[in-house]
């Protein structure tokens, strides 16, 4: 799959942490309900950008 399909889906797990807490679970009264979503959340954007750049390569300027 190339990059720019998984950098979407990055904008798509950042979109669903704006959604998700203000929608689905606008019925949870505990706070805990929206932070273990934003802690998935997070999760998953951490492991998207190293799969995303893990080919990512140094160039010297030599």
């Amino acid at each position: 799959m190339k990059r720019s399909k998984w950098i979407w889906l990055v904008w798509a797990v950042v979109l669903l942490s704006y959604l998700v807490p203000y929608t689905l679970l606008s019925g949870v009264a505990f706070w805990y309900g929206s932070f273990l979503f934003w802690m998935l959340a997070g999760l998953a954007i951490i492991a998207l950008n190293v799969f995303i750049t893990k080919d990512f390569e140094e160039h010297s300027n030599d």
